[in-house]
């Protein structure tokens, strides 16, 4: 009697079962952070992981629901740093204004990028953004005068914010945490809502068989910048809630090696076949860079190994792994 009440619940309610609960639930396991004794000692930890996991959802509309794979990715994640860090540094404080402009800063390189590359197909267009990667990655280092090259930019502070009639100290780690946590749930339904539209379901169609895609009369190329463009503003707001956190800008953010990172996380939580999958992929990431490298300086041996071992066994990813565990165990 219960399971049929609960059955005809979902039957009559699909749309909110299928959105909100998983969110409810990445939320509330976000939310529990602070209380992990570990995470409570170094909150900018749990900080950086709703940070890097909101990349990763973001980096995952081109991976897993388009199909193409950039390494070039942090580039936008590094230039939202450094233009919420110029904005900060020469126009306002307004931590709004700040992450809009580092948002929106991003997007655009994204966006003109996106027109270079999203004719091409596999390898080329990986190449493509490893290029362009680099490139941005050697100006930021090298322009003194504008991005403090090797010393980067300094000197930033996270501001009293205003909502209404109250008044949160972002100082304060736990409420910046809230804050960062409070734009992660926004933005992960918003990517929900994207990948789950028909815009989304013609980024599948796209990585399922492009050539198909175009036969019934889609514009691909017109698609794939779209999804490169959105997948961007979300590495730049990432980028910019960055900033906030470390108080400060550097060359680094924009290195091959942070998009690197975003795919590893992605394929390794398992982005291809689950919407939290880049969720779960940068909690273990950020995890075991923090705790692994305290006890062992070639901490990231091991994690390349447990890399290699997810791909060749499990290519599906962690959740992909747990989801055909729960099927097997049900049949």
């Amino acid at each position: 009697m219960i399971k049929s009440q609960s059955t005809a619940k979902q039957r009559a309610f699909p749309g909110l079962f299928r959105s909100i609960h998983p969110l409810a639930v990445m939320v509330i396991i976000f939310a529990a952070f602070p209380a992990i004794p570990l995470i409570g000692r170094f909150l900018s930890l749990g900080t950086e992981v709703v940070i890097w996991s909101l990349f990763a959802l973001g980096f995952n509309i081109l991976l897993g629901y388009t199909g193409l794979t950039s390494f070039g990715h942090g580039a936008y994640f590094g230039i939202g740093a450094y233009g919420a860090a110029i904005a900060f540094l020469r126009l306002s404080h307004s931590l709004w204004l700040c992450l809009l402009i580092g948002t929106l800063v991003g997007g655009l390189f994204a966006a003109l990028v996106g027109l270079i590359v999203a004719n091409k197909r596999g390898i080329y267009f990986s190449l493509l953004t490893i290029a362009f990667s680099q490139m941005f990655f050697f100006i930021a280092f090298r322009w003194d005068e504008f991005t403090g090259g090797e010393t980067g930019l300094t000197g930033i502070d996270r501001q009293t914010l205003k909502l209404v009639n109250l008044a949160v100290n972002l100082r304060n780690p736990i409420a910046y945490y809230y804050f960062v946590l409070a734009v992660f749930a926004l933005c992960a339904v918003i990517i929900w809502r994207i990948v789950h539209s028909p815009f989304g379901r013609v980024l599948r169609a796209i990585k399922e068989n492009e050539l198909r895609a175009k036969y019934l009369g889609y514009n691909t190329e017109a698609y794939k910048w779209a999804a490169f463009t959105i997948s961007g503003l979300f590495a730049a707001l990432g980028g910019s809630l960055y900033t906030f956190l470390i108080n400060s800008a550097y060359a680094f953010g924009l290195e091959w090696v942070q998009s690197g990172n975003v795919v590893m996380m992605t394929l390794l939580g398992g982005g291809t076949v689950s919407f939290f999958g880049p969720v779960v992929g940068a909690a273990i990431f950020i995890t075991c860079r923090d705790l692994l490298s305290a006890y062992f300086e070639h901490w990231l041996l091991f994690y390349g190994l447990l890399f290699v071992i997810v791909i060749l066994y499990v290519p599906t990813g962690i959740l992909g792994a747990a989801a055909k565990l729960r099927k097997k165990h049900k049949g």
